[in-house]
């Protein structure tokens, strides 16, 4: 019995391929916030952030029926990174409370009654 020689495949390089296309940036604006659709779960914790008493993490939890982990990563992603908001936390009696800060008072994707983005 012979072996049979394998055909070699030539080894890729570790440099990234230039045939692919990169995301487009056209669209971006510098420093404003994305839309939230009002009526989303989204748009209900977001509203929960910015009353006076802010919300918990069961709140929201229980509010939007999604696993505290994924809260956690809404409020991290979402809210502070796409819509870039200021969330502030602090521990009221011995449990940590999340609020969009008062400074915040215009929302940012506000859109005027003619439909357009301000």
């Amino acid at each position: 019995m012979t072996k049979t020689a394998k055909k070699r495949t030539p080894a890729r390089s570790a440099a990234p391929s230039s045939n692919r296309p990169k995301p487009s940036k056209a669209g971006q604006k510098g420093n404003r916030g994305a839309a939230v659709q009002s009526g989303t779960k989204q748009s209900g914790a977001i509203e929960m952030l910015r009353s006076p008493g802010g919300a918990t993490i069961a709140a929201l939890t229980k509010a939007t029926g999604w696993q505290s982990h994924s809260v956690r990563g809404f409020l991290a992603g979402v809210v502070r990174k796409r819509l870039k908001l200021d969330l502030e936390s602090a521990v009221v009696e011995g449990i940590r409370v999340y609020r969009i800060t008062a400074e915040q008072g215009a929302r940012p994707a506000e859109t005027k009654s003619d439909g357009r983005k301000p």
